[in-house]
């Protein structure tokens, strides 16, 4: 389990997390939404320990993060930033063999067959035709597939995005998300991902983390949480909550406030 614990945290200045407690259990995949500039991808910076809050603590499995070694820490967990990767000179197949970093020695030995691990995760992310080609000769969607390639090939238990679908048509949007979520009930992994698209995060994710004014607004499933009375709350915007035909996930119809000409 990874928790947060009245986390403070502030941008330039300004308290974007202030006093937010919140947990993730093992095996679960998370959604952490609420509107532009409250803090979404700070949180996520916070848990990876790649910031450190003003005050409070994470606890990683009881244990403050800070108190884990890096290295150690890069074996359990990943982090997808909202950029994805830069188009550097790198291969594909090179830049997914980074994710096996944390495994290697100081003669730069995997402690596993790192070649095997490397062909699943670009099959995985359908980059096989793509491998030797070099990254800046990349699309942004197909950086995007390249960087959670390499997460997949670090093995962590705990994986962290920040918009994984930036820059995805909505083909590759389900592509992807598709591929995390039977990713992580496969290898009962915990994910937690920084959704802007309030209909996939009910699709794919177990529980949702609504953040607001700089704390915890809501928390729980789906169905619990999107209503239209806290997405009015939260978002300032008049909405229609709908049954998915297929999965019975709560949708989300907008309520345009358009006026008819005379």
């Amino acid at each position: 389990m990874i928790e947060a614990r009245s986390i403070t945290q502030t941008v330039q200045g300004r308290v974007v997390l202030n006093e937010l407690s919140c947990f993730f259990q093992k095996g679960r995949m998370y959604g952490v939404i609420g509107p532009n500039g409250v803090g979404k991808s700070t949180l996520l910076q916070v848990l990876s320990g790649v910031e450190r809050p003003k005050s409070g603590d994470i606890r990683l499995d009881g244990r403050s993060l800070s108190s884990y070694p890096r290295k150690h820490l890069a074996k359990q967990m990943a982090v997808l930033q909202q950029s994805g990767l830069p188009p550097v000179g790198f291969t594909v197949r090179e830049v997914v063999s980074m994710g096996r970093y944390p495994f290697q020695n100081w003669l730069g030995s995997d402690e596993k067959d790192s070649d095997t691990i490397i062909n699943e995760a670009l099959t995985a992310m359908g980059l096989q035709e793509l491998e030797q080609r070099k990254m800046d000769q990349l699309s942004g969607g197909e950086r995007q597939r390249v960087a959670l390639a390499k997460l997949m090939a670090q093995e962590p238990s705990i994986i962290l995005l920040d918009e994984p679908t930036t820059y995805l048509d909505i083909g590759f949007q389900v592509q992807l998300l598709d591929t995390v979520r039977a990713w992580q009930q496969t290898r009962d992994l915990t994910v937690i991902a920084v959704l802007h698209d309030l209909n996939l995060a009910a699709l794919y994710c177990d529980e949702l983390v609504v953040l607001h004014q700089g704390k915890v607004a809501a928390a729980g499933t789906p169905h619990e949480v999107l209503t239209p009375s806290l997405i009015e709350r939260v978002y300032e915007t008049k909405t229609t909550v709908i049954s998915h035909p297929v999965t019975a996930a709560p949708q989300i119809m907008l309520q345009p406030n358009l006026k008819s000409e005379s």
